[in-house]
């Protein structure tokens, strides 16, 4: 799923629907605690439960593997994305662990970039190896 969401994210989300998801990265875009960005949860859990129908009713157990595959990303984005990395409550907020660090620290850096192009660091859980290098270094030293 990381791959698709990679995928997704960069081609998607900064491509044809960037006027859903330019809020997430201008914060003086939104009002309020939702963003336009969120409408990429309704567009994913509507797949999903698609994915979850079409396996009941037409036996394919390829689409309940989709449907189970989408449900666990959409909630580990949760966990790590929304609550973890943008604290949007405010819970989980200190870690010591350098993977955890690294993961927060790469998406800083996505977010550096306010417009479509130029991007980088679209995945969420596999984020590019210097970054860990740093946040180990970092903890070894502490």
């Amino acid at each position: 799923m990381e791959g698709v969401a990679w995928f997704t994210h960069k081609y998607v989300m900064h491509g044809w629907f960037w006027f859903l998801h330019e809020d997430h990265h201008v914060t003086d875009k939104h009002d309020g605690f939702f963003e336009r960005n969120d409408w990429f949860f309704v567009l994913f859990a509507t797949m999903s439960m698609t994915a979850y129908v079409s396996a009941s009713l037409y036996n394919w157990p390829i689409a309940l593997g989709v449907g189970i595959g989408i449900s666990i990303y959409g909630a580990t984005y949760f966990f790590i994305h929304d609550l973890f990395i943008h604290q949007r409550i405010k819970v989980l907020r200190n870690t010591n662990n350098p993977y955890l660090k690294a993961i927060r620290r790469a998406h800083k850096i996505h977010h550096k970039h306010l417009g479509k192009e130029e991007g980088e660091c679209f995945g969420m859980l596999w984020v590019p190896m210097k970054y860990y290098k740093t946040e180990f270094e970092r903890a070894r030293q502490v």
